[in-house]
Order: structure tokens, then sequence, then C-alpha cells
């Protein structure tokens, strides 16, 4: 281009198109660095509450509920789209809202205990829920981990909360009116409320309980508002009296009002306790106090960052960054903390088990036939500390109840079969972590395989029948038989290797080492699949390996085959060795998703969620076969571990409302998510190994306890290079197809290069197996 300088002002008119272009081209280059900033500085903001919330009974996509929480806290808030006492508090796809509510539930299964709701309205007083519920829009909603915001539509009302550990402080924005009502919902099943206008505050108790409470339960809460009330009444049983400062009944409520202006704030500081009213008051001082709405927002903001920062992902798209951080969030909520602390900063709690205040630590809203998988072995590798505290609590649910929890909301419940917490006690021990009385949880997991507790769940449901025939047999009235056997059998493999740590005697141990094969009892060598087993030692016939429940838990034969983690290589020579074992793991994929579902009578949702998904009778949304596909380690062909972990990464999971494709069940389906991200599994917790997969980021640093720091490189990836080339541990090829936990936890760069084809050699030799038991170094 030829510029004739004779013209001035055509060359200034040049100059500002030179600058304009330099400036767009800044601009852009800034942009483009800022959208490939590291997401991992503040990862709450990638966390997406809502993901897994577009579910129902029919079907689940996770079936969680956006939970406004701290890590591990006391009480969640979430907002409420269904009727009280629903257990599916809030679906994606819902467009009215009744309250924001403290709630404890771990499942829509499981149900909640002790809520209670806050809820604006203007205009008239409206306490029937039906009739309060304003329309609201996605488009007007935030849900973070710390926070949470929605505006009702119907009021003109903006509705935030964001919550401490057992404290909450709301913000309500209302318009210019004479009529801004506040409602304190103190729900069914035996409420109070009780309203002080010279002290700004309503309090009271909420008595509901889906079970698993002795019957002094009660949740305590204090309201403290901000503003002087200008107007209140309270209802009972749907009878609403203005004017009256207290009600107790069936189902209580209270209302205070204010005259406000466009934009005025009303602020309430919120808090419980399951201890007294006393405590629920010192809560509130000691977590709220004089703090203001933003700065206890800004707290819950760097609590999450602190935790969610511990590993800190690089690469990858901003869909499965999003992804991650999401599955991490849910992995840190439960097992809630079921302890205060008294005037003296003593740890107490009220005991769900015998119903009286105690000393130290306890945990609860947990099912460890879900969690004992992945959850608390992240626990283990990751929070040993926190391990060794639930340790702790566990100690106390025993000497509180004679019993150990099994599903636990908040004290036993008849909930899903096992005695899993075998798994998880051993686990924690092998692994290291100490500083809780470790024999009085060996007599309790002894005690365990005896009989059955106070409900079917806890202990063993048929031990008496497992410990003469070594299994639970198909036609003597106890349903589910060989999904206990064989879980039963595991966990025996667990205490028999807490037993050997512990120097108990010889017999003893070979004692469980003989029921850790129990296993083999229920092997069908006409099938290659395990089978219900007849009191007379014939096989529960018809036969068909599609039939859910029965003799096995939300599952069938296909599924529940596999559960032999301790044993996998005995398993494979059950099967005919390794090339038989690899083609029974293939056609999981091969088959066509049918079922037979007259156990239940219906298509229960779990098989819905298998059949829709296209991947043959690979149930991935539910937990017994999600270790499945790391087997592949044991045949000698991890390039297939390779490839379908990577795919159900791809395909099963999404940071939207339909992002998982089962139950996320305590944070169960993220922690598969979490660690196979990482590019390891652990395939049998109480083992020391961590079956390899095939890890999605570019980069990956992860805060080991102990301040090491474990940096997970994957050269080469893109999203069609799944097949690990090659592995190298601080320089040095890694030829087995597993990692020691002490070798993660000791930091130091873990390498895959990746490829697009699968290298076959590597991994092969029979050397490079993870161990089982009957190979067991």
């Amino acid at each position: 281009m030829y510029f004739r300088p004779s013209k001035p002002h055509n060359m200034n008119r040049i100059i500002l198109l030179l600058a304009g272009v330099l400036l767009v081209i800044t601009s852009c280059t800034r942009q483009s660095r800022e959208s490939s900033k590291d997401p991992t500085d503040e990862p709450v903001d990638l966390v997406n509450p809502l993901m897994g919330t577009d579910s129902e009974f029919e079907l689940s996509n996770g079936n969680t509920y956006p939970a406004i929480a701290l890590p591990w806290g006391m009480n969640f808030w979430t907002p409420q789209t269904g009727e009280m006492g629903d257990g599916w508090a809030y679906t994606y796809d819902a467009y009215k809202i009744r309250g924001i509510k403290q709630t404890h539930q771990p499942s829509p299964w499981v149900n909640d205990y002790g809520a209670f709701s806050l809820m604006a309205v203007t205009g008239d007083v409206k306490i029937d829920e039906d009739s309060r519920a304003s329309w609201f829009s996605h488009k007007a909603e935030e849900a973070k981990p710390n926070y949470y915001s929605v505006y009702l539509a119907d009021y003109d009302t903006k509705v935030e909360v964001t919550p401490t550990e057992r404290a909450a402080i709301f913000r309500f924005t209302f318009p210019k009116t004479d009529s801004a009502f506040i409602l304190l919902d103190g729900f069914f099943e035996g409420s109070s409320v009780t309203i002080a206008p010279d002290k700004r505050t309503i309090t009271g108790y909420a008595r509901n309980n889906s079970g698993g409470v002795p019957d002094n339960f009660h949740n305590y809460f204090v309201a403290r508002f901000d503003k002087p009330f200008e107007y209140q009444g309270s209802w009972s049983e749907g009878e609403y009296t203005p004017g009256k400062l207290n009600a107790e009944s069936e189902h209580s409520g209270a209302v205070v009002g204010f005259d406000t202006e466009k934009g005025e704030t009303v602020h309430v500081k919120v808090a419980s306790s399951f201890i007294s009213p006393e405590q629920a008051r010192l809560n509130l001082e000691r977590e709220t106090g004089s703090k203001s709405f933003e700065q206890v927002r800004a707290e819950g903001r760097k609590t999450w960052n602190n935790e969610l920062n511990r590993i800190k992902i690089h690469g990858g798209s901003l869909d499965e960054q999003r992804t991650f951080y999401s599955c991490l969030y849910r992995v840190l909520l439960f097992p809630r903390k079921f302890y205060e602390f008294n005037e003296q900063e003593e740890m107490v709690h009220y005991s769900p088990y015998n119903g009286e205040v105690k000393s130290g630590y306890m945990f609860t809203d947990n099912g460890f036939w879900d969690t004992f998988r992945a959850v608390f072995p992240f626990f283990t590798l990751m929070y040993p500390e926190l391990n060794s505290n639930i340790m702790k609590g566990l100690v106390n649910t025993y000497k509180e109840s004679g019993w150990l929890p099994e599903w636990a909301s908040p004290g036993h419940r008849n909930v899903m079969i096992g005695s899993n917490s075998a798994s998880i006690i051993a686990d924690s021990y092998l692994k290291g972590i100490k500083g809780y009385d470790i024999e009085t949880l060996y007599e309790a997991m002894v005690k365990n395989t005896k009989g059955h507790g106070p409900v079917e769940s806890v202990g063993r449901y048929g031990a008496e029948y497992y410990n003469e025939l070594g299994y639970v047999p198909y036609d003597v009235g106890i349903n589910e038989n060989a999904a206990r056997t064989l879980e039963y059998a595991y966990a025996d493999y667990t205490i028999m290797e807490l037993a050997e740590e512990l120097g108990k005697p010889e017999e003893e141990i070979a004692k469980f080492a003989e029921r850790a094969q129990n296993y083999r009892n229920l092997f069908d060598p006409e099938t290659n699949l395990m089978r219900g087993k007849n009191e007379d030692g014939t096989f529960q016939s018809p036969f068909n390996p599609f039939k859910w429940g029965d003799a096995f838990t939300e599952g069938n034969s296909w599924h529940y085959t596999w559960s032999v983690f301790h044993d996998v290589q005995g398993l494979a020579d059950l099967m005919g060795g390794r090339q038989a074992f690899s083609e029974m793991l293939d056609s999981i994929f091969a088959l066509p998703p049918k079922f037979d579902a007259s156990y239940y009578g219906f298509p229960i949702h779990e098989i819905r969620e298998m059949q829709i998904v296209n991947m043959g009778q690979y149930a991935h949304g539910n937990q017994p076969i999600q270790h499945m596909p790391y087997l592949y380690n044991y045949a000698g062909e991890p390039w297939k571990t390779q490839q379908w972990v990577r795919e159900i990464m791809d395909r099963l999971y999404s940071p939207h409302p339909d992002g998982y494709c089962g139950d996320e069940d305590n944070g169960q389906t993220s922690a598969w998510y979490v660690f196979s991200s990482m590019g390891f599994y652990p395939v049998c917790p109480g083992q020391q190994n961590y079956a390899l997969g095939s890890p999605l980021f570019d980069r990956i640093e992860v805060e080991m306890p102990e301040g090491n720091t474990l940096t997970i490189n994957n050269v080469n990836n893109a999203p069609g290079n799944v097949y690990i080339q090659y592995v190298k541990l601080n320089g040095d090829h890694l030829e087995q197809n597993y990692i020691r936990h002490q070798t993660l936890q000791d930091g130091g760069e873990l390498t895959f290069e990746m490829g697009p084809e699968p290298n076959k050699q590597r991994g092969a030799d029979p050397e490079s197996f993870p161990p089982s038991m009957s190979n067991e170094e």
C-alpha cells in the first residue's frame, strides 16, 4: 500500500485506523490469554451445584440438589421446589420455589430430617406452600457452593443465602411495599415457633424425619433479624393467627413483616443445633457473630477454593474442567459433621443412636455400600486427618449403639446390604492412618460377622448361613443373597488383612482368609457368572443372568460377578484364565441392554439408566459395576481399560443438570470421575494399589497431605489420544498396570505419554498385573 504524505488529513485517518487495528489485536490477544488463564485459581467458579438436578423418580441424572454448604457441613441449604417431605426437594424442570430449606438429606430415597425453610412473600400473607410458591427462572438464579440467589418473580423479591457449617445468613431484597413478609416454616411431624419482637428473633424446633432417630430428636433453630418487626403472626395446622407469637403443633410456622423501600434489604442470621436451643444460639453467635453477609460469603468462597485447589487441573475443555470440579465438590459434601462445640469449646454431639449428648466426633449421612468404593479411598489418599476423625466417630457409634453403621441418616437406617464398614476401617488403618481406637473397631467388625443388628442392613443379615455354608442361600427367604455373599467375602478379606496387621491369632486370620474365598461357592462354571445357590448346594434354577434384583442388589449377575475386588486373579482362574476373563469383560459392552424386571414388577430407574446409554450391560449409573472397566489391567489388556474409562468420562458425565447417568450417591459416582481423570482408580480398598486408566487433563498438580506435590503429566493429550504409550515415574519407566498408595503420597512426577492407538506390549505381562489375593505380594 502506498501513502502520499502530501495529504496530511488522510495520514491522520490512516494513523487512527492503524491505532484501532492495533487496539483490536491487543484486545484479542488479551482476551485469548484470559480465556486460557489457569482456571484453578478460583475453581469454585467452575462448580455447578445444579449438575444432576434434572432427575425424577423414573429416571435419575444424578438425583442431586444444589447443596449450598461448606465441606462436610452440619447443615446444607437448598431451594425447595418439591412439596414438604418430598425427597426430590429441587428438580431442574420445576418453575416454582416454595422456600429455601435447611436440609440434611443424603439421598431422595433416604429423604430428609430436621428440615425447615424460610420464604419471602409480599402482599397478602400466604402460609400454604402451594399458595406462597413463586415463579422463578434459571435465568435469574445463581448457584455456587457458598452462595445461592434467586428472584421470586411473584413478589419482586431477591433471596440470597450464604452458609457456615452450622449457620447461614440470608439477604432478602424487597420492593417498595408496606407488606413485606418473611415466613419460617417448621414443617410437619412436630414443630414449634416462638417470635420475640424485642430480640428480633424466631426460635423453635423441627422434628420431621424419615427414621433413624431417637424419641427425643429435635433440630432446634434460631433466626435473628437485623430490622425490627412491624408485623408478626404464627400458624398451627394451617390456621394462621395474626399477632400470635408462638405455636406448637404437628405443623407450625411464623411470619414477620416489614415496610420496605425499593431495594431495601432484610438480613437474617440462622443457626441450628441437635443438642439444645442454647447450643443453637451459641452456634449462631460463634459462626456469624458480627459478620456481614459478604464477609461470610467470602469466607465460604475461600474455604471451597482451598479444598478444590488441592487438585489443580490444566488443559481440557471448559466443560471437562467444570465437570471435574463439580464432581470434586460432591465428593467433599458427605459424610456430614454431626458434632458441635459447647461453651467450653468441647466437642459434643447429640447421639442419633441413644438420644444422649456425648463427647467427641460423630459423622452421619453416608451409605457405605456406595462410598466404600472410591469416596473413602479418596479420603485415605487426600484427607487422612479427616479420615482419622471419621474413624473416631465410628468408635462412638459402636459404643452408643452396639453396632457399626452401614447406612446412617442420622442413625441406623434399613437401607442396602453388606458390611462395608469393614472395608473403610481396614483401608484407613492399613494405609497408615492412626489416632483412633482400632481395637474397638476391630471388635465391632468381628461382631458384624456374627449376625445382624437393630435393622437388617446393620451387621450381616444371613450370617448364620454364610458362616456355616460359605454362602447365603437363595431359598431361605433372605433377599439379595448372592450379592450379600459376595460383599461379605470381600469384607472378610479386609478383616483378614487388618487382623494380620494387628497381630491377631493365626487361627483367626485363617478363618477370615478362608471366608474371603467364599465367592467361589457362587461361581457357575457353565455360564462363567455368579449365581444364587440353594441351601442344599444346588444352583438356583431357572437362571436368567439378565434378571435384576432377586439374588442381587439393584443389578443382575452380569453386574455383580465382578464383585471380587480382592481376588480378581482368582476370579479369572475360575473363568478359565486371562483370555476367557477378558472375553467375559468384553461381553458386558457387547451384549444388548436387555433386562428382566419381574422381581420389581416394573423397570426401576437403574434399569432405564443402563438401557438408554447404549453401552450394553454396563450400568455405570449404579455402583456395583463401576470398577469393572479397570479389570482389564488384571488380564493383560490395559488398553481396553483406557478406551472404556475415557469413553465413560466423555459420554456419561457433563457439568449440566443431566450430567450424571444415575444416582450420584454421596460422592461415589463423582469420586469415580475424579480418580479416573487423574489416571488411576482404587479397585480394591484395603489393598495398597490403584489400577491405571487414561488421564484426562494435560497436567494435574495434587497437593498431598504431607506437603508433597504429585504432578501428573499427560504428554500428547488430545481427545483421540486415549491410549497409554508409556508411563514414567520420576523419570523411570513404570511397567506395572498399577501404582502404590505411598508412591502417590510421596509426590513426584507421574508422566503418561498418550497416543491414538493402543500399545499392546505395555502391561501385557502377568508381572505387570495388580496383585490379587491369589497372588498377593
